[in-house]
């Protein structure tokens, strides 16, 4: 192994440089240099995430069990500005609450470790590799859920991630076992070239996917979320929502059109009935919500029925449009949760009814969050309007059109509730109202990345193109 293979793990060892420098940073500074740290490890992950941008050749490392390539570096490219507006997002929480009770770095640590997991998943070459991302990826977000050790709610919430997690792991892990047992192999490009049906194989996958239906939380694997969502401090609830769930849905997409693509004649037909059930349940349980962050939650669900549609075309078009849904929805997802995060910072409010009035007190804040939530509702011109778009259209091409009428009809469900937190912003007084406060500058940045990103994606952009452009070369 030569330098030059080295560079093909840009990513992971510039994470885990990063890392190195945080814990020395936490080795070497005194009690009253703490506070530092978080700008520290902001300032060196946005160094971390513009670096990533560069041009890297593609290639393979340790007989295949690791493989990069330009759609994997572009997924980590957005993965990394997703953790970075998270960090932004969480920067004035950490600095008031989380290293006063020198806390700080922990956290920090646990979140990069969480990221350098979901590096490793993406870019697994055969099974082993995946469930040690997956591993990596899912224990420290265990003890993040549970951060906030004061509070029973949180530590409640841990324990029920920690345990429906090590059953989803260890489901998947036998799935994984019989798909070997079936093929003889983990290599992911042997599976493809020797999978065949067969009673073992169909068992394989059934277990294999359960597990993963956990991460993404599609129904009935959803159980789990909305508990420990609210439990969770906001910040960690807004990781697992899309950093956690995106690269949970890339390595699924990746691994249907490709490693088990020789069955998709049988989880096509189990796909078609987790999107329905997903898209159905996530909504309908949203309706009935009054806690924002249970109510985001159960918006994630649903939102994860929708991204399935573009599962069900296994091609150039499905992986594209799967790609730039998770994109433009992470963006969605955290000018969301930013905002929540910034009032209940401000406020320590955290339910729909708190909102009451907050157009006449905060209107950047509520203009922001209805941005948010309209995107996510897929309303045009926003980005999760033409993502929603594309994947009604993936669908629709392999003639799927009895599932994109469901779809739109839970779209229409998902823009009325939606827009009772939009009334309760807008059309609601309230003399109590949320009084005017003004957020710290990383958490103005954070929600301006937001921003930025449903507005670009959205009005114009390349991103489809380029995108559909890098699918097409992986597929081929």
């Amino acid at each position: 192994m030569n330098w030059n293979s080295l560079l093909l793990m840009r990513f992971e060892l510039g994470l885990l440089i990063l890392f190195l420098a945080v814990l020395i940073f936490e080795i070497f500074t005194g009690k009253k240099q703490k506070g530092k740290l978080v700008s520290f490890a902001i300032i060196l992950f946005a160094i971390h995430t513009a670096v990533g941008f560069f041009p890297l050749e593609e290639g393979r490392l340790f007989g295949g069990m690791f493989r990069t390539n330009t759609l994997l570096y572009f997924f980590k490219n957005v993965l990394n500005v997703g953790v970075l507006i998270v960090l932004l997002q969480s920067a004035d929480w950490l600095k008031e609450k989380v290293v006063a009770q020198h806390k700080g770095t922990e956290f920090i640590l646990l979140l990069l470790s969480s990221l350098l997991g979901m590096y490793f998943m993406i870019s697994s070459g055969d099974f082993l590799m995946f469930y040690l991302g997956l591993e990596l990826a899912t224990l420290p977000v265990a003890a993040l859920v549970a951060y906030e050790t004061s509070k029973r709610i949180s530590a409640e919430a841990g324990v029920k991630y920690i345990l429906s997690s090590a059953l989803a792991s260890g489901t998947a892990l036998f799935g994984i076992s019989l798909l070997y047992a079936t093929t003889g192999t983990i290599y992911f490009d042997v599976v493809a070239s020797v999978l065949t049906v067969s009673n073992l194989s169909v068992l394989g996958f059934i277990l294999f996917f359960s597990g993963l239906a956990f991460k993404i939380s599609l129904a009935p694997f959803h159980f789990w979320t909305a508990d420990v969502y609210e439990g969770a401090p906001i910040n960690v609830a807004s990781y697992l929502s899309v950093i956690s769930k995106g690269a949970a849905v890339l390595i699924l997409v990746i691994l249907l059109f490709t490693v088990l693509k020789p069955l998709f004649l049988f989880w096509n037909k189990i796909i078609y009935i987790v999107a329905i059930a997903t898209m159905t349940i996530g909504n309908l349980f949203a309706l009935r919500q009054q806690n924002m962050k249970r109510f985001l939650a159960f918006s994630s669900v649903a939102q994860a029925g929708f991204i399935l549609l573009g599962m069900l075309s296994v091609d150039q078009l499905g992986l594209a449009t799967v790609l730039f849904f998770v994109t433009v929805y992470i963006f969605s997802n955290l000018g969301a949760f930013g905002v929540v995060q910034a009032i209940s910072s401000a406020a320590d409010k955290e339910n729909i009814d708190d909102y009451e009035g907050l157009y006449r007190t905060n209107p950047k804040l509520s203009l922001l969050l209805m941005l948010a939530l309209f995107s996510l509702a897929g309303i045009p011109p926003l980005a999760g309007f033409f993502g929603k778009f594309f994947l009604y259209l993936a669908a629709a091409s392999k003639g799927y059109y009895v599932l994109v009428f469901i779809g739109v009809v839970n779209a229409t469900i998902s823009l009325y509730y939606y827009l009772i937190v939009v009334r309760a912003m807008f059309l609601r007084k309230n003399p109590d109202a949320i009084p005017y406060f003004s957020s710290k500058l990383f958490m103005k940045l954070g929600l301006v990345l937001s921003a930025i990103g449903i507005l670009v994606a959205g009005l114009y952009s390349p991103l489809y193109e380029y995108v559909y452009a890098i699918s097409t070369t992986f597929l081929n």
